[in-house]
Parts: structure tokens; C-alpha cells; sequence
């Protein structure tokens, strides 16, 4: 703040030295008043002065500043998550997908909420199928901001300009062996990218199969809770992953 508002002051003093300039009989002497000429010179020169003022002075000095991305370790929230991809929608190469990753980080939003309030519906919070759906769910979020956090450090690490310099290359330096490693390297990239939109996808079908089953439900016993097709499917994907992932 205390920077900003030195070059501020610093615009001043120079607006305030053109204006004593222009406007001192010393100097150029020009006459508000005189003739139409320096009339108009003299108004334009005071009115720009302000403009220059008040549209720095907000621009350095009330203007909300975006906070730095946090790096990959420390993103905790959805926010962070979202705030951490959309960093990364100038990577033209990517751009289809980061816009997929944000809007499946919306849909899943909007399926964990529209799932608590079927499950308010229909059970008690301190029951055990109330706690079973909702501890499943949440492993399934794990899971899909698990496959966001792997998108953001390949991210990190992708130089489009390598990329397409690779891609492109009409008539390579390299020998055509090394060419195509260094495609099949780039390849690798987009590859597990899509993978794990495509795993993301795939959680978000699992909790729509789960709210048509809760939909189709008037009731349910605890006992018959792990023989529900979509929840055996959820626990099979969800210790797929963790196998996978670890």
C-alpha cells in the first residue's frame, strides 16, 4: 500500500508541476479566460490532470488486488480449487478442459447439496443410513478433487510453447526417434488430463444413479444398505481409485 501510494503522490507533484507550468505568466502563461484558444488549452490540461488523478489513485490505491494462487499442497477449499484452475485458462492447448473441470466442480456441488436434502427428507442425521450415504459421498468428493489436485500439477508443469513447438515441427533438429519421444512425453500430458475428467465423470454418474435410487426408495433398513447396486458401485470405484492412486 505504502508503494502505491508514493507513486500516487509522486503523479501528483508531477500533474501539480505541468499545471504551475502551463498556468505561471513565469512560464508558458497560458490565460483561462483570455483568448478561446488557451481557454480551452488551460480547462483540457486541468480536467486531464484530475482524470489522470482519480483513475490512478483508484487503480493503485482502492482497487481490489487478486491474492497470488496458492500452490498445489496448500489448496484445501473448493474455492481454492477453482481459483487454482482458472489461472490456467490461458493454456489454449488445455482450455476445453480446465472450462470441464470447473463446471464438474459445479455439478458436484450441486449433487452433494441435492443429495443432503433428499437424505433430510426421508431420514434422521443420527441415523446409520443417513451417516452411511453421506460418509460415502464424501468419499467420492476426496476422490474427485483428488484427480483436480493431479490435473493442477501436471498443469503446472506443462509448457505449451514446448508443446507446440514439439507438435508442430515440420522439419525437426532432432533425430525422428527423440521427436517421437519427446510427442510421446507431450502425449502423456493431454492422456492423463483426459483420464481424469473422464474418472470425475464417472463419480458424477455414480451420484446420480444413487439419487434415482434414494428417489425410488419409500424406505430402508440399515441392513440392506450395502446390497444397493449403486452403492457397491461407488465402493468399487472408490477402492479402484485408492489402488490406482496409491
Amino acid at each position: 500500500m505504502t508503494t502505491r501510494f508514493i507513486k500516487w503522490l509522486a503523479l501528483a507533484l508531477a500533474i501539480v508541476a505541468v499545471d504551475i507550468i502551463a498556468l505561471s505568466p513565469a512560464f508558458l502563461g497560458i490565460v483561462i479566460g483570455g483568448d478561446a484558444f488557451q481557454t480551452a488549452l488551460g480547462i483540457t490540461l486541468l480536467l486531464a490532470g484530475a482524470m489522470a488523478l482519480l483513475y490512478f489513485g483508484y487503480v493503485w490505491l482502492f482497487k481490489p488486488r487478486h491474492a497470488a494462487p496458492l500452490p498445489v499442497k496448500q489448496i484445501v477449499t473448493r474455492d481454492d480449487y477453482i481459483a487454482a484452475l482458472q489461472q490456467f485458462r490461458g493454456v489454449r492447448t488445455l482450455s476445453g478442459d480446465i472450462a470441464l473441470s470447473l463446471e464438474q466442480i459445479d455439478r458436484l456441488q450441486k449433487k452433494r447439496d441435492t443429495l443432503i436434502e433428499v437424505l433430510d427428507q426421508r431420514f434422521e442425521r443420527t441415523e446409520l443410513s443417513y451417516r452411511k450415504f453421506v460418509s460415502v459421498a464424501g468419499e467420492v468428493e476426496k476422490l474427485f478433487f483428488l484427480n483436480i489436485r493431479s490435473i493442477l500439477n501436471r498443469l503446472q508443469v506443462f509448457d505449451e510453447a514446448e508443446y507446440l513447438r514439439v507438435m508442430n515441427a515440420s522439419a525437426p533438429a532432432f533425430s525422428t526417434a527423440l521427436q517421437n519421444e519427446k510427442r510421446s512425453v507431450y502425449g502423456d500430458y493431454i492422456a492423463f488430463v483426459k483420464s481424469s475428467l473422464g474418472a470425475n465423470e464417472e463419480m458424477l454418474l455414480k451420484l446420480d444413479k444413487l439419487l434415482l435410487e434414494l428417489s425410488r426408495l419409500d424406505s430402508i433398513e440399515p441392513g440392506e444398505l450395502e446390497s444397493m447396486p449403486c452403492l457397491q458401485e461407488i465402493d468399487a470405484l472408490i477402492k479402484q481409485t485408492k489402488l490406482y492412486k496409491s
